[in-house]
């Protein structure tokens, strides 16, 4: 009976917050400098009508955007909610592991000595900035996990100020990197890395779409190990879980889709720190829960942070990245001045 109830909760969470983000969807595509009624949207997506101006406003303008935070915002609440399962700290998030700032210094190295150009990308560049993201990425969380370890295993407190120790490094060398571009590029990097996806199109959903396809599915498979890992060392080595093995796989998979993400849209942190903590209050712990509700409140966060951003600045826009950490950094002050912060999850 309990399980059931918990099943209904869960379900009821779920399609709540998904109908939430097909509302912000419908109020994205329908408002903005240049308002279009729902009517004309289905229109325009059934090509009944082939105005210029519709197609370009739906399918060019805001439709790519609206895909890639949905994208985005899904992938960083997924990962998020691994991190801190993998390694029981609540604090753990891929901006604050430094995560975020390793791939993000690998896509502008890439972008300054190989691709040349951030505006004239070719889309077979486009495609391939992931893959170095993920190998920067990679590196940085193996650094990581390196320095955190502390008598054999990882240190909830050691892994946070390493983190932001790595983070910082990884965002010093960024910066140099990018004030030798050209003003120009330089510009469009800056707002990039700030976390904005106001300048997406189809190939950007193209380059992270498969990585969200193979990655969350394996993760959600093995989200029953997640459970598992919030034990302590001694009972799981006792019930024959490798949980190094464990810990590196759901590792390399959090770096992949972060990756994915940082190259289409740049640095948008604390969506993988504030989505877990609402999904847990919302379903509780078992991960094969909490991992898509925690997808789909992430997604909501990242749609509702761009439409904010687009339109109370409007005809300025301001990066989503910028209007999460708004409400991100009082969180996570919060989270650090708890007399008891959890370790567990």
């Amino acid at each position: 009976m309990r399980r059931f109830r918990h099943q209904t909760r869960f379900l009821i969470v779920l399609i709540t917050a998904v109908i939430l983000s097909i509302v912000v969807m419908y109020i994205s595509v329908t408002n903005g400098t240049f308002d279009i009624s729902a009517l004309d949207v289905l229109k325009t997506l059934l090509r009944i009508h082939t105005s210029g101006d519709y197609d370009l406003v739906v399918f060019d303008f805001r439709l790519p955007r609206i895909v890639i935070g949905a994208l985005v915002g899904f992938a960083l609440g997924v990962a998020g909610a691994v991190l801190q399962g993998m390694t029981r700290n609540q604090l753990a998030d891929p901006g604050i592991l430094g995560i975020h700032a390793a791939a993000g210094m690998s896509i502008v190295l890439y972008m300054f000595f190989v691709q040349g150009t951030v505006k004239n990308a070719s889309w077979l560049s486009v495609l391939s900035m992931p893959v170095f993201g993920w190998i920067g990425g990679t590196a940085a969380a193996l650094l990581l996990l390196l320095f955190a370890r502390h008598r054999g295993t990882i240190d909830p407190q050691r892994l946070i100020l390493v983190g932001i120790a790595f983070g910082a490094g990884f965002g010093a060398v960024t910066l140099y990197v990018s004030l030798k571009m050209d003003p120009k590029d330089f510009e469009m990097a800056t707002v990039w890395l700030a976390g904005s996806i106001y300048s997406t199109d189809w190939i950007q959903v193209l380059a992270v779409l498969p990585w969200l396809v193979v990655l969350i599915p394996v993760m959600w498979w093995r989200s029953y190990k997640l459970n598992l890992l919030q034990l302590d060392e001694t009972t799981v080595a006792g019930i024959g879980l490798r949980k190094d093995r464990e810990r590196m796989i759901f590792l390399l998979c959090c770096v992949g889709l972060v990756s994915a993400c940082v190259a289409v849209s740049g640095s948008i942190g604390f969506v993988g720190l504030i989505a877990p903590h609402i999904t847990r209050r919302l379903v509780g712990t078992p991960y094969k829960y909490v991992l898509p509700v925690c997808g789909v409140v992430g997604m909501l966060m990242v749609l509702a942070a761009d439409f904010i951003g687009r339109t109370i600045f409007a005809p300025a826009q301001l990066p989503v990245g910028i209007v999460i950490s708004i409400i991100g950094v009082p969180y996570f002050v919060y989270l650090l001045t708890r007399k008891r912060m959890p370790q567990g999850s």
